[in-house]
């Protein structure tokens, strides 16, 4: 086979390029710190790296959910133990009450401070978080309380919300947990608003109550009777409590797995995709030698020109 000078210049001249271009590569993977600037460069390493990229965006949205999740959950135990300690009071006034010596002023003076207990616990049920009533279900939009309604000749509608509808967030692929409470279970009414009976709602009680301080008729032993239907009641929101607790201990476990796996995805991802500097420094070094001794040579390969005896 012939080899002519314009072979050997050819081949040094594409010998050449792929050196250059090879120095572009390791100058591309030092800059950026990335094995791959575009998925043409290794599309296996691309395919993962959106595979992982992905789980690691599914994670950090987990870890947004946790602080919603907190949120709700550490709102509604405050309001719950405003809402116990009102109860609690409440009830050192009916024993007081229950006590025959007392006169009548005493007892309205009583149902005075009931009363504006029992407005307090109505601004309790209907806590906001942001724009979100937290005692109403999934009709967070919708005040849940509202005495006006029963206290209009005749009452026209339940008064409290009946909504029982779990709120969940998914805090794990697949997994949602309720981080409200069921407000039927604690800020409740008779269903038979226009009659109510006692023991059958927090709310309902605490008006018969009302009534019954005002009433000069009521006996010391009427009174004693809604001592027990008001330790039934702390003891919704005690039940109502503990079982937020409960969640909370889960959340806390399910946020600690959830951190391992965002540790986990970052690290999966580095490996894919992260250059070792390293090596490409080690790279870049001998591929500059290589280079500087292709360029020697080809100018020993080139033929001298007329130019060059001129010179």
């Amino acid at each position: 086979m012939r080899v002519t000078q314009g072979m050997l210049t050819e081949n040094m001249l594409r010998n050449l390029s792929a050196s250059y271009a090879r120095l572009g590569k390791y100058q591309d993977q030092l800059s950026t710190g990335k094995k791959i600037n575009r998925p043409s460069d290794d599309p296996v390493v691309a395919m993962k790296g959106m595979m992982y990229r992905t789980n690691l965006t599914e994670v950090e949205q987990y870890k947004r959910n946790f602080s919603e999740a907190y949120n709700w959950i550490e709102n509604s135990d405050a309001a719950l133990d405003q809402a116990t300690q009102a109860l609690h009071r409440i009830r050192e006034l009916v024993v007081q009450a229950s006590n025959d010596t007392y006169e009548g002023s005493q007892r309205a003076a009583i149902a005075q401070e009931i009363q504006q207990l029992t407005n307090h616990l109505v601004s309790i049920a209907n806590t906001k978080v942001g724009d979100k009533y937290i005692f109403n279900g999934t009709d967070t939009l919708q005040q849940p309380v509202d005495l006006n309604l029963v206290n209009q000749m005749p009452p026209s509608a339940l008064p409290v919300s009946s909504n029982s509808n779990e709120v969940k967030i998914e805090l794990s692929k697949g997994i949602y947990i309720p981080v409200n409470v069921d407000p039927t279970k604690v800020f409740s009414y008779d269903r038979n608003f226009a009659s109510p009976q006692p023991g059958n709602g927090l709310f309902s009680d605490l008006k018969l109550l009302e009534q019954a301080l005002n009433n000069p008729s009521t006996s010391g032993k009427d009174l004693s009777q809604y001592l027990s239907y008001i330790d039934s009641h702390i003891n919704n929101f005690l039940n109502a409590r503990a079982e937020l607790g409960a969640r909370l201990n889960r959340i806390e476990l399910m946020e600690s797995r959830i951190d391992q796996q965002e540790v986990i995805a970052n690290r999966m991802l580095s490996d894919n995709e992260d250059a070792d500097i390293e090596r490409v420094i080690m790279d870049l070094k001998t591929q500059e030698s290589v280079h500087r001794a292709a360029l020697g040579v080809g100018a020993r390969i080139i033929q001298p020109t007329l130019l060059d005896f001129l010179r």
